[in-house]
């Protein structure tokens, strides 16, 4: 059993790479369609900004993950925050009162908990071995 470890290991690494690659060539695909559409419209607003601010977290968060092979928390968290305001910034006209304090009360607490761990890490950083 102990000979098909590094196999499997190996097909993992193979599959995480090939995920890691399809991500990559969609947030780039993504990107280059959002810049064409703001050339189309000879335009560029507030909301193409922040999507164009969420592909560039994406693409940050593949680099991380490749180098390190692991993917910090706070990453996904930015994402969401920043998704988070998009829609509302986007949808403020005909949304509820009450899902714009939900939304804006989400945003708060993802920042809350991004600072928790900011903290946490300083306070209480990893050893070598714990990472």
């Amino acid at each position: 059993m102990n000979d098909s470890q590094p196999q499997v290991k190996t097909l993992l690494r193979w599959t995480e790479r090939f995920g890691l690659a399809i991500i990559y060539l969609a947030t780039v695909i993504s990107i280059g369609m959002e810049i064409w559409h703001m050339i189309v419209n000879l335009r560029v607003e507030l909301a193409d900004l922040l999507l164009l601010f969420l592909f560039m977290e994406v693409l940050a968060m593949i680099g991380i993950f490749y180098e390190s092979h692991k993917v910090p928390v706070r990453f996904p968290i930015y994402i969401a925050i920043v998704a988070l305001a998009r829609l509302l910034i986007l949808d403020s006209k005909t949304m509820e009162p009450w899902g714009m304090i939900a939304i804006g009360a989400t945003i708060l607490i993802l920042g809350g908990s991004v600072l928790v761990m900011r903290f946490g890490h300083v306070k209480y950083p990893y050893s070598d071995k714990d990472a």
